[in-house]
């Protein structure tokens, strides 16, 4: 989480947040970091009434995006380690039950036991009260995750990740924000940050997989218009 003067930044996990940090505290001036992956509802209260910017992923990608970085991890998180029983399982069926979490599935009281009961600021840092908001929501992992993010913001800016280029610097202007030279310049040219090597998204995918991405994530899906394949 970033606050200025003129808006918060909310990063949603694995949906271009290192990258976007890195523009805003090096080109605006006063911009500060007072948490990490922390939702709009952890704001200070004198900022409380900043508008929000952030972003999206297309949910099918995040997914493989989020299993192929925790797998190479040394020390993976306790999520990762329980949905995919320690590394055995492949991921079709650690996908399976990362969804399953939303329809109150076997696995979820145990990550709720082996989460911290308090923001870390490191991580995925969702503590366990605030993941327990997931049983029997229906949602899929990453809908859980946008909600818990940016749910509550009356202002918000929130735009595709895959447009993020050309979506910072409108959004920036949107909230009053001077884009300067610099500032541009670094959002046009400069690398993305933790990005994982894999293979195409699609190609980790089951239809049976495929489909219940589309059924538990279709909030962000449709309101997005994202579709498999992008």
């Amino acid at each position: 989480m970033i606050v200025t003067e003129h808006f918060a930044y909310l990063h949603l996990h694995k949906s271009a947040g290192s990258f976007v940090n890195e523009a805003l505290l090096r080109f605006i001036p006063g911009a500060r970091q007072i948490g990490y992956h922390l939702p709009r509802s952890a704001l200070p209260p004198d900022c409380a009434h900043l508008p929000v910017i952030g972003f999206v992923r297309n949910p099918w990608s995040y997914y493989v995006s989020w299993y192929n970085f925790q797998r190479r991890l040394p020390q993976q998180n306790a999520l990762y380690r329980l949905l995919s029983d320690e590394g055995r399982l492949d991921f079709v069926a650690t996908l399976a039950n990362m969804q399953s979490l939303g329809s109150g599935g076997a696995l979820l009281q145990p990550l709720l036991d082996a989460l911290p009961a308090q923001y870390s600021n490191r991580g995925l840092n969702v503590p366990s009260g605030a993941m327990s908001r997931i049983a029997h929501s229906g949602r899929g992992f990453y809908s859980f995750l946008y909600h818990h993010i940016y749910d509550g913001a009356s202002t918000r800016y929130i735009s595709r990740m895959e447009q993020l280029r050309t979506e910072l610097p409108r959004m920036l202007v949107a909230v009053g924000q001077p884009v300067g030279t610099a500032l541009r310049s670094y959002i046009e040219d400069a690398p993305a940050r933790n990005a994982a090597a894999h293979a195409s998204y699609a190609e980790w995918y089951t239809p049976e997989t495929r489909a219940l991405v589309a059924e538990r994530d279709a909030e962000v899906i449709n309101e997005f218009g994202y579709r498999f394949g992008d």
